[in-house]
């Protein structure tokens, strides 16, 4: 399997646009000489000779190129801000759907959809799906967040208008679902459900079987630095994704994923941009030919722990593996730069926290050995609600806070 998603003479057209990109970052001073013996690219391989950008670099580089959409608004938008810094992300007005609604229709004019996502401040989401929806003409019910006491009325409003479709993270739809099972409401009427954002949770799945059987998923990936990159229909894996082909994705050192935009419009430098994903390009059990992006998880979720790298995404696996867990959260919480406390948050049932920390404890080696001196700092918790980020609507696994 090439490490491409598009051919030689697929992307011979877009890789002016490369060309273009290159010459906009080698303007940047911060970057020194790190692009200046660089060939502009006129190849597939020449374009993997190209430095991958991560995502400091990447702001680095809008704040010196600050740029502006050719037609209607600069929107600006922001991703991250739970477990790091704000990353800047530009797009001009319609959220480039227009290119991803020329392959990839999951919405109709019959159709009743319910924008989830978060509306507030600086996320994306909520806006690029309802330019998606404009562009498909159905009938919009543009909810965003709401509070825990109100989903039994809304959900009662949604069930009596015929809502046919609905879309957010997973986080956030995980608690539509949630509560809708907890108050015996159904949505017989509902079948699709758009999501973005994160991993699609598979115990979504368990709950759409008791409150809208006929619900099937259609998912996106992307991020606010590359926008939607590809999207899935309900015959894929839900790890699986048919990139555009204005979105060229590479599979780097690692099996790292890098980005590269093929887009005239696009205003973000997206040049072999790294999302800290990993992945393969596999062929889709959806019988669709080309090569699919199989999404295989995070490799940049190794937080410093005292010194020692803790691997989150091992540690939740390992968690979620306890029977009646329905999902895990790990909240470092530091003082002056020093972690002071590891807590592993547990959504769902846990018979006995203590016996799960204490083999935590023992086989986790940086957990070990970093709190060696004070292990009661590392705590296994139940909780009703993981930390979640009331902006984005999503909940991270794993979240660094500062101690008050």
């Amino acid at each position: 399997m090439t490490s491409f998603s598009l051919t030689e003479a697929q992307a011979a057209g877009g890789l002016a646009v490369a060309r273009r990109t290159l010459q906009l970052l080698r303007s940047v001073p911060e970057f020194g000489d790190r692009y200046a013996q660089a060939r502009p690219p006129g190849s597939l391989a020449e374009l993997a000779e190209l430095p991958p950008l991560a995502k400091d670099d990447l702001n680095t580089a809008l704040a010196r190129l600050d740029p502006a959409a050719a037609h209607g608004a600069t929107w600006l938008f922001q991703s991250g801000g739970s477990t790091g810094a704000p990353k800047l992300g530009y797009a001009p007005t319609g959220f480039y759907m227009a290119k991803v609604f020329e392959h990839w229709r999951p919405l109709d004019r019959a159709d009743v959809f319910v924008n989830a996502w978060g509306a507030g401040r600086m996320w994306g989401a909520h806006f690029l799906a309802a330019g998606l929806a404009d562009l498909c003409g159905c009938r919009v019910i543009a909810l965003g967040s709401v509070t825990s006491a109100e989903y039994p009325q809304w959900l009662g409003f949604l069930a009596d208008r015929g809502v046919t479709a609905i879309g957010g993270t997973p986080s956030v739809l995980r608690l539509w679902f949630a509560h809708a099972r907890a108050a015996g409401i159904e949505l017989p009427s509902l079948r699709k459900v758009l999501w973005l954002g994160e991993a699609w949770q598979p115990q979504l799945e368990e709950d759409l079987a008791v409150v809208a059987p006929k619900a099937r998923r259609h998912g996106m990936f992307g991020s606010t630095e590359t926008w939607v990159v590809g999207a899935n229909s309900p015959e894929c894996p839900a790890d699986t994704f048919h990139p555009f082909p204005h979105q060229l994705v590479h599979v780097g050192d690692g099996g790292l994923l890098d980005f590269t935009s093929l887009d005239p419009a696009m205003l973000n430098p997206v040049l072999r941009y790294r999302t800290g994903d990993a992945g393969e390009l596999t062929v889709c059990g959806c019988g669709r030919p080309g090569p699919a992006m199989r999404v295989l998880g995070r490799r940049d979720n190794v937080v410093q722990v005292r010194g020692l790298g803790l691997h989150v995404d091992e540690l939740l696996a390992r968690v979620e593996r306890e029977p009646g867990v329905v999902r895990a959260q790990v909240v470092i919480t530091e003082q002056g730069g020093r972690a002071r406390q590891v807590d592993v948050l547990v959504l769902g049932e846990l018979p006995d926290p203590e016996a799960l920390r204490r083999e935590l404890l023992s086989a986790t080696v940086t957990l070990s050995t970093a709190f060696v001196h004070d292990p009661e700092q590392v705590r296994v918790r139940v909780v009703d609600a993981l930390l979640g980020n009331e902006r984005t609507g999503k909940t991270a696994g794993f979240v660094v806070r500062e101690a008050s």
